[in-house]
């Protein structure tokens, strides 16, 4: 166990000293976010959409709900793409990363739910 926790501690430096790329994490987490973004658009907005319109606008407005999103992701990848590579290692910036991953995944995750929130409203 303890070499585990080791090697996790010695991935996350690259047993160099050098602490991750702080580009590449956020180019990953908006990826991820994306992904589980529309998911959740697919199993709860549209389903929400479904019960009050039989019709192509769920989909419609599924696609415009996905394509809406990208810019806000873009928006979070470009603060952190331009670092030089100094930059991006730099442990001082990791509060700034964090608040923004965690912006990211709320954004990612409460949208949905209130769109769906607000679809179902609208259809009662």
């Amino acid at each position: 166990m303890g070499k585990a926790i080791d090697d996790a501690a010695a991935a996350e430096t690259h047993d160099t000293g050098h602490h991750r790329d702080l580009r590449r994490a956020m180019s990953d987490n908006v990826a991820y976010a994306l992904i589980v973004y529309t998911a959740l658009q697919i199993f709860m907005t549209v389903h929400a959409m479904k019960q009050g319109v039989s019709s192509i606008l769920p989909y419609l407005a599924l696609v415009v709900l996905v394509a809406g999103i990208i810019p806000a992701c873009r928006w979070f990848e470009k603060r952190w793409v331009n670092l030089s590579d100094a930059e991006a290692a730099d442990p001082e910036l990791k509060g700034a990363f964090r608040r923004d991953q965690i912006m990211l995944w709320a954004l990612a995750i409460g949208l949905p739910v209130l769109l769906t929130a607000a679809f179902k409203l609208a259809f009662a």
